[in-house]
């Protein structure tokens, strides 16, 4: 796979997996606007890999208090801020776990892989993203998430499956609808991007694992390294922007780019 194509898709995965654009949208629409060809499983592993050691290397804190509370969980205590927060990453993620194999056995990831449905999600849920940013109130912190919150955030994690609807901006649309502060939304959005991520990954590395070689291997490395770079980059930079703007810019970005696959889907 040539280095270019590699750093392209790398880069868009990176960039796009915790901005609330649509990481999935952008990968899928690369090889129909552009001729290039499918980058393959393999390769969606890889970067997803890299985006994931990407957060948990931002959110370090947070992920460590959750993996110190891990033990105490697992013998059903909820006595500490860790074993809270670990148990309810595992109620948002439950959601999502079920309703991808269910679309997974039933064939839908293909068949919602078109042009008109990502150019529907990207403007459709970006318009939804700034109606919750507008109206929702800033009176929750990420400290006071609750099991009531922490599933209705995961429930809508699920729409995700859908390309173009945004894994992120999705759950950072129901954290702003139900009140949290826009920093805290992301915050959680990008905490439970981390067992979803290594859900999906899990599921696409059984899928690819006996098609691997030495290229291949290599090649997966190179796309990992990139997409940790980039994402590490999105991840700041939004996280920086949330203390004194809204969403609105990545909200106008949605509307166009939508308006613009609607045009290609329909013209």
């Amino acid at each position: 796979m040539p280095l270019l194509h590699i750093i392209i898709v790398a880069a868009l995965q990176g960039l796009t997996e915790f901005l609330p654009v649509s990481s999935s949208g952008h990968l899928v629409l690369l090889p129909i606007l552009t001729g290039l060809p499918d980058q393959g499983l393999a390769i969606d592993v890889a970067v997803h890999v890299g985006t994931l050691a990407a957060v948990v290397l931002y959110f370090w804190s947070d992920v460590r208090l959750a993996l110190l509370g891990l033990p105490r969980l697992l013998r059903g205590r909820l006595d500490t801020a860790g074993a809270r927060l670990a148990f309810l990453l595992a109620i948002a993620t439950v959601p999502v776990v079920i309703a991808g194999l269910a679309s997974e056995l039933a064939g839908l990831q293909e068949a919602m892989r078109s042009i008109r449905v990502i150019a529907w999600t990207t403007l459709g849920f970006g318009l939804v993203l700034w109606w919750a940013d507008r109206t929702g109130p800033e009176e929750k912190t990420g400290e006071g998430w609750t099991l009531r919150d922490a599933i209705v955030m995961g429930l809508a994690q699920c729409l995700a499956l859908v390309p173009g609807t945004s894994r992120s901006g999705i759950t950072i649309t129901a954290g702003r609808w139900l009140g949290y502060r826009r920093s805290d939304a992301a915050r959680l959005s990008m905490l439970m991007s981390i067992p979803t991520i290594l859900a999906s990954g899990v599921l696409l590395g059984a899928k690819v694992a006996t098609e691997a070689d030495a290229a291949l291997a290599r090649d997966g490395a190179i796309a990992a390294v990139f997409a940790f770079g980039f994402a590490l980059l999105a991840l700041g930079l939004m996280m920086r922007l949330l203390r004194s703007v809204s969403f609105a810019p990545y909200v106008v970005y949605r509307v166009f780019l939508g308006l613009a696959l609607l045009w290609v889907a329909y013209g």
